[in-house]
């Protein structure tokens, strides 16, 4: 089970109450300025306003691409490493309203992971350093540092392990690199 707080509803289902989760002026700041940076094409801008404004853990160097969309209720529960690659069209969400509760969850995503584009993360998931997560894919679950996973459901291709003897050879990834000029 990912890692979230329930939180239980009477009556209608958890989105009718959202203005009773999350204050209304809160969603409406972080909605500008998550749809400002989803068009920004400079990286250190784009951090910048997610540290500032939405109170969001971002290391360095981590690059957030096109038509990123993170959660706009609850950003300040998402944190990245530094050196993470997010691609196009991700969503990252740390809520999920239901019909008979709410849930709240962190996402925490390591130093140098690639996330494919139009990904989804769901709350209380925990992505591990240098793991690889392919395009398209629903992580619906917790990822081990290196692993290579993807898919819906989101399933692991290769571990940290085989992923390094796949890559031994390779001029670029590999143990044995021997880059050209």
């Amino acid at each position: 089970m990912r890692r979230t707080e329930r939180y239980p509803v009477e009556g209608v289902n958890s989105l009718w109450h959202v203005y009773k989760t999350v204050p209304f002026w809160k969603v409406v700041k972080n909605f500008i300025i998550i749809q400002i940076a989803r068009y920004t094409p400079f990286l250190r801008l784009k951090n910048w306003m997610y540290r500032t404004f939405l109170r969001m853990e971002i290391g360095e160097q981590t690059s957030f691409a096109l038509m990123v969309m993170l959660d706009v209720m609850f950003p300040e529960k998402i944190s990245v490493g530094k050196n993470t690659v997010i691609g196009y069209n991700t969503t990252i969400l740390a809520h999920e309203y239901l019909i008979k509760e709410y849930r709240l969850g962190h996402v925490q995503i390591g130093d140098q992971v690639m996330i494919g584009a139009n990904s989804t993360i769901l709350p209380g998931i925990k992505i591990g350093e240098n793991a690889i997560v392919s395009a398209g894919t629903l992580v619906h679950k917790d990822i081990p540092a290196g692993a290579f996973v993807g898919g819906n459901p989101m399933r692991i291709i290769y571990t940290k392990e085989e992923l390094a003897k796949r890559r031994m050879d390779d001029p670029i990834y590999g143990e044995n690199k021997t880059l050209s000029k």
